[in-house]
């Protein structure tokens, strides 16, 4: 009601059964924004320092992003990316949907990144159809580093079709990987209209090692 957002396309929504959402990724507030905006609820992973907090605090923060949907994970690489797609696929297992974003960090400057494979890993592997969704002045509205939302810009959500990605082989082919990752991104642009960056959205590196692991070739999960 406060920010009448634009919703195009939920009509392409699935009803039932597992879905998976992919969606760029502009603001903090995006997990709330594609929740409101779906015809079904949507659940998706917080970081865990959410729900880990003490006191009152620490239990209003927990109850909300409960509420909300979200589901605790720890950040990371290695095997703490594998357990979070470990949870996903609990969920769509359980014909829930589940929203990721392919870029795997909200963009700073707008453009729209190269998608880390592991949505496509986590369809190829469950089966489950591919909602893209564009969100359009999310980053308005709660910018990077803002505590609190802003109340003037409307917002659009758009969702497109569902994609089944199964016609790119198997999910432990890195082929089948790139090319799925490839196909909802180019899914994703279409709706977002976004400049495109052509590069992976990577924290700068903390270390040496850091610097020398994004040096090396590997596939982005």
């Amino acid at each position: 009601m406060l920010y009448r957002p634009r919703i195009e396309g939920r009509e392409h929504f699935p009803r039932k059964g597992a879905v998976i959402i992919a969606s760029n990724h502009l603001s903090f507030i995006d997990s709330f924004i594609i929740p409101m905006a779906s015809p079904r609820p949507v659940r998706f992973l917080a970081k865990s320092s959410y729900f880990e907090g003490t006191g009152v605090r620490g239990w209003l923060s927990r109850e909300f992003f409960f509420a909300a949907g979200a589901f605790p994970v720890r950040r990371g690489a290695g095997q703490a990316a594998l357990d979070a797609l470990d949870q996903q696929k609990r969920m769509l297992e359980a014909g829930w949907s589940t929203a990721l974003y392919p870029e795997g960090t909200r963009s700073l400057d707008g453009r729209l990144y190269k998608g880390r494979t592991g949505v496509a890993f986590l369809a190829l592997q469950t089966g489950a159809p591919v909602v893209p969704v564009g969100l359009i002045g999310t980053s308005e509205i709660m910018p990077v580093g803002a505590k609190f939302p802003r109340m003037r810009p409307r917002v659009t959500v758009r969702f497109g079709a569902p994609i089944d990605l199964s016609h790119h082989g198997a999910a432990d082919s890195g082929r089948a990987r790139r090319g799925a990752t490839d196909e909802i991104m180019a899914a994703i642009h279409a709706l977002s209209g976004q400049e495109l960056a052509n590069a992976y959205n990577e924290a700068p590196p903390q270390n040496t090692v850091e610097r020398i692991k994004q040096a090396l070739p590997h596939e982005r999960r």
